[in-house]
């Protein structure tokens, strides 16, 4: 927010800022002419210098007016991440007129880059809460409304859910028409379990929630992937950037004949499941003729998962804080032959870099296993099962196809010894279904479906992933109003990966979800022989499982209609040999198959690679 109003008459821009400042030392200079000097030196960089005219100004001046030199000094502040300075500004107009509602916004935000969540929250809470609001400038409806949705916004990343839903809806009852507010209003939904998902709240319509459910939530809601390329060009269209511009890669050119570069794009190059997917994909790479770079700004996370990755690197390219065309820039002028996209439209994740199109070969791969609709996207890693010749229609991408399976793996996973079922209260004589997937995958049709199919298996329990309060307690509720037992629902708290796999042992059938399937924690399951019960639709993200368990030798574990994933996880629940069977199979062949066959996989990727990059220089020499 910027409080600056038009001055009678500008500043000459040739006066020197030592003579202004010390005008405005003097308390010669009026309000108007401060912001306008001000105004103009922010905006050709020169924030240092407009700092020390703001302080200049205000220790001169004891007029009411400081209110709003201090509100400007406190944004300059800001702009400039000096958070713990722009804190203590704003803490001085707030000691002028404690009403002053812009203020307390951006002190709130202030605060919550320092981390002081409790006082970011009880700052906007004041502006959403208070009877009247003293503003300038602004709607005091616009100031309830950018409380109320930060601080939403906040407490849903301190994983406070059901308080982050409950300030949504009040921001909907407020202004009904906000896309973004809908849109996380689903997905928290979703993460609770909170069935039915699409709840209409005062004037938004049931409609308006689909239209405005993100493409992620939508992977979770529906396996019709017209639908979700409505929702990604929807994205695409409203949030990334329309180059049209001769692409970046053809203004650094390079000689023919070098090392084809492959560069992976992410934010996720860490404790992440794509972190914990892609290790061996870097190191493996041939470097005799394929170097291999990280462009990416992860979170430094301080793991060992982290560091084997840049371990594994030729180079990096730390892109955290870089603007996208300057990023785009850095990763042409670097000669990255193959841009491997690792988010595609994921949290974090930064689609307009491709629209500038860094690289000749830009390939979309793991992180959005769905199609991009991003114009710098121009293929897709898959297999098969994944992507059959009915679905391409419906993808941007085409599709680049490995023999076996789309999905790379490690196979240095560390895994803790083996834990007895004790230590998680399962009983020793029953049928273990699970499911560790995240909640947002849950949909009420599946859960039902597990219902049935424990009323059908007696004995059974069905062993879940605790990712949160609610969502424990609405599954709860929902098995009861089944008719099933809320104690044959046990949940497991998260831990760290190496336990993770270990208690994976513990579980005779993992039930996957839809249409969302199970990913990595299908890879995990497998690699630690369990077997995972899947159902296959129409989309990518719907048929991961399946190309996996093709890949690993058990097809009949692949069902296509929800009647036959019912049928099929009775037959096996009641017949516990064939389950035994399925795990003696895994443990002693499992590894051996293309699923988990992890050099031959990296080959495959390169020839594609090396393949494309030819075709490319081809082209580009007229050859």
């Amino acid at each position: 927010m910027d409080m600056s109003q038009p001055a009678a008459a500008l500043l000459d821009q040739a006066s020197l800022p030592d003579n202004v400042i010390a005008r405005a030392r003097a308390g010669g200079m009026p309000l108007q002419e401060l912001m306008s000097v001000a105004q103009q030196w922010q905006t050709g960089g020169r924030l240092n210098e407009c700092l020390a005219l703001y302080e200049a100004w205000v220790e001169s001046n004891q007029s009411p007016q400081r209110l709003l030199a201090l509100f400007n000094w406190g944004t300059v502040l800001g702009e400039m991440r000096r958070h713990a300075e722009a804190e203590a500004v704003y803490q001085r107009a707030l000691a002028l007129n404690p009403d002053f509602a812009q203020a307390k916004l951006n002190l709130g935000h202030q605060l919550e880059h320092q981390g002081k969540t409790a006082e970011a929250l009880a700052q906007w809470q004041a502006v959403y809460d208070a009877g009247e609001l003293m503003a300038i400038g602004a709607e005091p409806v616009d100031l309830r409304l950018h409380a109320l949705n930060n601080a939403a916004r906040l407490l849903e990343s301190e994983r406070r859910l059901d308080e982050s839903e409950a300030l949504m809806k009040r921001s909907l009852l407020l202004k009904p028409e906000q896309g973004d507010v809908q849109q996380h209003y689903v997905h928290i939904r979703q993460k609770q379990c909170e069935w039915p998902i699409y709840q209409p709240i005062g004037d938004v319509t049931h409609n308006q929630l689909l239209v405005n459910t993100s493409l992620l939530a939508t992977l979770s809601a529906t396996d019709d992937p017209a639908i979700q390329l409505m929702v990604a060009q929807r994205f695409v269209n409203e949030r990334v950037v329309k180059y049209k511009g001769k692409p970046f890669h053809q203004l650094h050119a390079r000689p023919a004949g070098e090392k084809i570069r492959v560069g992976y794009l992410s934010g996720d190059l860490r404790m992440h499941a794509v972190g914990l997917l892609t290790p061996e994909l870097f190191e493996l790479h041939d470097r005799s003729r394929f170097e291999v770079h990280a462009l990416c700004w992860s979170k430094e996370d301080g793991t060992a998962q982290r560091a084997r990755i840049l371990k594994a690197m030729d180079r990096v390219m730390p892109l955290a804080g870089v603007e996208d065309p300057q990023a785009a820039r850095q990763i042409a002028e670097a000669g990255i032959d193959v841009l491997v996209d690792l988010q595609g439209l994921t949290s974090g994740a930064r689609p307009n870099i491709l629209a500038y199109r860094p690289a000749p070969v830009q390939v979309g791969y793991l992180g959005l296993p769905a199609t991009s609709a991003l114009p710098g996207e121009d293929y897709i890693i898959a297999d098969r099962f994944t992507m059959p010749p009915e679905y391409l229609p419906l993808c941007t991408e085409k599709p680049i196809y490995l023999p076996h399976c789309y999905q790379v793996s490690d196979r240095q996973r560390e895994v803790a010894p083996t834990p007895d079922r004790a230590r998680y209260g399962l009983p020793e004589d029953a049928f273990v279904f699970c499911s560790f997937n995240n909640n947002h995958k849950y949909t009420e049709e599946m859960f039902s479906a597990w219902m049935q199919i424990l009323q059908r298996v007696p004995g059974s329990l069905l062993w879940l992933l605790a990712d949160n309060s609610w969502a424990e307690s609405n599954m709860k509720a929902a098995a009861q109003a089944q008719g099933v037992a809320p104690e044959r629902l046990h949940f497991a708290p998260r831990v760290a990966p190496p336990e993770y796999l270990a208690r994976f042992q513990l579980a005779d059938l993992v039930l996957d979800t839809f249409p969302y399937n199970a990913g990595t924690t299908a890879s995990d399951c497998l690699w630690m022989g369990t077997p995972i019960l899947t159902r296959s639709g129409r989309c990518y993200i719907s048929r991961m499982a399946g190309s996996l368990l093709t890949a690993v030798g058990l097809p009949d574990l692949v069902t296509y209609s929800l009647p036959e994933y019912i049928e099929r996880a009775v037959q096996i629940g009641r017949q516990p040999l064939r389950a035994a069977s399925y795990k003696r199979y895994l443990r002693e062949q499992g590894r051996q198959t293309p699923l988990f066959d992890i050099p031959a996989m990296v080959r495959d990727l390169e020839r594609e690679f090396e393949r494309l990059v030819l075709e490319h220089r081809r082209k580009a020499t007229g050859g």
